[in-house]
């Protein structure tokens, strides 16, 4: 992820990459020498050269490596999950309140011209299907699937129902790593709304899907495919339709992280990263219970 973001924000407007930061000098360098410029081993020694840093490192040192960041005076785009904990997180926006900078948090969803469409088009939505897919990879493993995979569409899920939380049940299993390779969730909301999720990372085909339904509309959303699918009722009849979309999520992140350290709209402070993480760790709490009671 350190490689594609630096390929983004080496072509993005308004922008200039000045350096990467690898404690791997070979990958780092592999990493900066195709835009001509410098591999650094340790973050600290790029503070005095940058504006804002995207710290894509293990899960474990985001709180470390933003805080630092944030402390020196940094804008921040971190990937996700924010932190590993709730308490490294509400640091994380406190301190990035205190310092007046931009913390963002890398739910590249968000920017997908696919869900930006959905969410217009969807006012109160009551029931929400998402699946999501992925082959089994090394990267992203130092968490479990829920914070790894899962975490984008408990992002988008609370995102769309706008409401606070009622209830969660959850369920899933260790396949292929010591921890959970596999889980589905069923978020109830306080308006009514309801939100079945299912994440793996050890399927054969990828699939990134997610379907709303309310009132007068049902949307399907194919993420991978750039594809929104239509059906509503129109007196006797039902209408169907369907929209195509391109675009780059991740360079779209990348000049909306830039606009925002101007000062330009809303200020994230990732707290809608930390609400995500709340969720993800709810979710794994209650599966680990579960498998406590199944394997007891």
């Amino acid at each position: 992820m350190g490689r594609l973001h630096a390929e983004k924000f080496a072509r993005c407007d308004g922008a200039e990459l000045v350096a990467v930061v690898d404690p791997d000098a070979a990958r780092g360098d592999a990493v900066a020498k195709p835009h001509g410029v410098k591999a650094f081993s340790h973050y600290r020694e790029v503070f005095s050269l940058a504006d804002a840093a995207v710290v894509s490192a293990p899960t474990e040192r985001h709180h470390e490596i933003a805080g630092a960041c944030l402390e020196a005076g940094l804008h921040v785009l971190v990937e996700k999950p924010i932190a590993r904990t709730l308490a490294e997180a509400d640091e994380l926006v406190a301190l990035a309140t205190r310092k007046n900078r931009v913390l963002y948090v890398g739910h590249v969803e968000r920017h997908n011209r696919t869900m930006l469409a959905l969410f217009e088009r969807i006012q109160r939505p009551l029931f929400i299907d998402a699946e999501r897919l992925a082959g089994f990879k090394l990267r992203g493993t130092d968490v479990d699937v829920i914070l790894d995979v899962m975490i984008h569409d408990l992002d988008l899920a609370a995102g769309l129902a706008r409401s606070p939380v009622a209830s969660i049940s959850a369920c899933g299993f260790s396949v292929l790593t010591g921890d959970i390779d596999i889980a589905n969730v069923r978020i109830e909301f306080q308006s009514g709304c309801v939100a079945n999720l299912s994440a793996s990372r050890v399927s054969q085909t990828p699939v990134r899907k997610l379907r709303v339904f309310q009132n007068d509309l049902y949307v399907s959303a194919d993420m991978q495919g750039g594809k929104l699918r239509f059906v509503r009722r129109k007196g006797a009849t039902v209408e169907e339709s369907e929209e195509k979309f391109e675009g780059d999520a991740l360079a779209a992140q990348a000049a909306a992280f830039v606009t925002a350290t101007r000062g330009v709209g809303v200020l994230p402070q990732g707290r809608e990263g930390r609400l995500a993480l709340e969720l993800a760790l709810e979710v794994g709490r209650l599966v680990r219970e579960r498998l406590k009671r199944v394997t007891a």
